[in-house]
């Protein structure tokens, strides 16, 4: 039996979406007279601390060098050696010289523990991060070997060797004190050729405590020959693993904030592989989790950067890196808007929920002039209805598909043409604020920033209330109800207003799910449609009754 899905926030808000235009437009249709007819290519936390600016790229490394270490090599026994810079707390083990455990110290998982970007429950059910891939049989030795470590630069730099006498494995990491970029070589020598080989890092990465901890998870790598970014999801591999070789900007692993890639420190051709692993998830139940290997050469060597997909760290690591945050279909909008929000929450309020409120206002302001035209549009339309209602009652008996349907349409829209009246002006400030409610759920959806950002009861502006009755989602229906209650709907018959009830209800159940910030957003939006709605009610006279229905020309035949 399949596990059931969880449907996701952007499929919610596109569902919102759908439902809002079948209320307005589905509506029309059933209960108003129709409109007229119209005229690289592969194989198959709390508030963040500041970011530190990364340093300058690392000069390109000369490659280990391609000597066969004498006889055997190995540790007496296992242990465990850490790393602690002012951005990590690495853990390593000697046996495989792969890491055990890689703590971001600024940043806290979804349930307020210190981040690991490590699943722990993929420890030993799949290779452990920065073990070694091969496409032969040589994983074996090489990843249960017990390493010799030599430590210097202050305990930055770690050097595991191992020998049985044949294979010879090294690998080097050095760590500065405080920067997201690492280096990592390996090298794997058989009898002293070069033996080819990939790092790897499986069974999901990143936080998984979130609900949606492996949908978020990918794959990625950056081809330079198609200059495009290329994310594969543990789905892409289910039939096994998936293979590409190429000239690449970077390749690593990510998931919605943050990220692990490999940064080629010379002009080689990379091997990228993408795994499915099956490995049990928070509530115990198997979870397919995505997994990558980097590499496929004798002797690897990289920049590996692991940390925050922050716009600016990003961009001075490698401006091809900022292709990490995927600002959606309106990434005009939403880059800009989120550049609005940081600066509003940094050097305003200081808040990114009041951060919110008040860039909501200030949009809804600038859309004040659409909410006037909606409004004298919606005017127009109720002085019309007693002759559009004449216009109804001369065709009241005739079918859908009788020719003469068209000439009722015809007169209609001639009243529209002759009165200067849009059918479909009133729409239009809601039709454009779809775009920003979009931008504003990609804005908390990818910005790192906005990750475990608090707000009055709100603990977490990128997520739901942790609250049993999410208060925000309420207030929401409430103000939806208003909203409809004092916008004029002219000429709306007793059933489409049956319906229409039932749209708050909807909006409701969807933003339920989504995120506190996107709700707190739409609820802003309609607190303040409420007063711009009171205001215009209040100043505009009420419309003058029509003394004569005026029966539309004739058309000649």
């Amino acid at each position: 039996m399949e596990e059931k899905k969880e449907i996701s926030m952007e499929t919610r808000l596109l569902l919102a979406f759908l439902l809002m235009g079948l209320v307005l437009f589905g509506t029309q249709y059933f209960y108003k007279p129709p409109a007229p007819a119209p005229a690289a290519s592969t194989t198959k936390t709390t508030e963040p601390a500041k970011t530190v600016d990364a340093p300058k790229p690392i000069a390109a490394a000369e490659p280990v060098e391609h000597l066969p270490m004498p006889g055997q090599v190995q540790a007496a026994g296992e242990e465990t050696v850490t790393v602690d810079t002012d951005l990590y707390h690495v853990v390593f083990s000697n046996r495989g010289a792969v890491v055990k455990s890689w703590i971001l110290k600024a940043y806290k998982d979804h349930k307020e523990q210190p981040l690991d970007l490590v699943n722990q429950a993929a420890l030993g059910k799949t290779p452990d991060p920065f073990s070694l891939s091969f496409k032969s049989d040589h994983a074996a030795a090489v990843n249960n070997g017990l390493y010799k470590i030599d430590r210097s630069q202050n305990g930055l730099a770690l050097t595991f060797e191992y020998s049985d006498g044949r294979i010879d494995a090294k690998k080097l990491f050095t760590f500065v004190k405080d920067s997201y970029l690492v280096t990592v070589d390996t090298q794997v020598l058989d009898n002293g050729v070069p033996l080819a080989h990939s790092i790897v890092w499986r069974g999901g990465f990143g936080d998984e405590t979130v609900a949606t901890a492996a949908t978020d998870q990918h794959a990625v790598y950056y081809d330079l020959s198609a200059s495009k970014l290329i994310e594969n999801d543990a789905k892409k591999a289910k039939d096994g693993p998936i293979s590409v070789t190429g000239r690449v900007s970077f390749a690593g692993i990510e998931d919605k904030y943050f990220a692990g890639v490999f940064l080629p420190r010379g002009p080689s051709s990379v091997e990228v592989t993408t795994y499915s692993d099956t490995v049990p998830g928070p509530d115990n139940k198997d979870v397919p989790q995505v997994g990558v290997a980097v590499g496929g050469e004798g002797a690897n060597v990289f920049s590996f950067f692991v940390g925050p997909k922050d716009t600016d760290l990003l961009k001075k690591v490698d401006p091809k890196l900022e292709q990490l945050i995927d600002w959606g279909w309106f990434g005009l909008l939403a880059k800009p808007l989120f550049m609005v929000i940081n600066w509003t929450a940094h050097d305003v309020v200081h808040n990114w929920g009041w951060a919110i409120i008040l860039v909501t206002i200030v949009i809804n302001l600038l859309l004040f002039p659409l909410r006037i035209s909606s409004m004298k549009s919606a005017k127009k339309m109720q002085r019309l209805q007693p002759q559009i209602k004449a216009i109804n009652e001369k065709y009241k008996n005739i079918s859908l598909r009788d020719p003469k349907k068209a000439e009722q349409n015809a007169e209609i829209m001639e009243l529209y043409k002759r009165e200067g009246v849009n059918p479909m002006g009133g729409c239009f400030p809601m039709l454009i604020q779809f775009p920003f409610l979009y931008a504003i759920y990609k804005v908390l959806s990818v910005s790192v920033a906005m990750r475990g950002s608090h707000w009055l009861w709100v603990h977490d502006l990128s997520q739901p209330e942790t609250l049993p009755i999410r208060l925000l989602p309420v207030l929401l229906i409430v103000t939806q109800f208003l909203t409809q209650k004092m916008t004029p709907q002219p000429g709306t018959d007793p059933s489409q207003q049956k319906m229409m009830l039932f749209m708050p209800l909807v909006l409701g159940y969807v933003f339920y799910y989504l995120s506190s910030g996107l709700v707190l957003y739409y609820l802003t939006s309609n607190l303040v449609g409420i007063a711009l709605q009171w205001v215009m009610n209040r100043g505009s006279a009420p419309p003058p009754a029509v003394v004569e229905v005026k029966p539309a020309p004739k058309r000649k035949r």
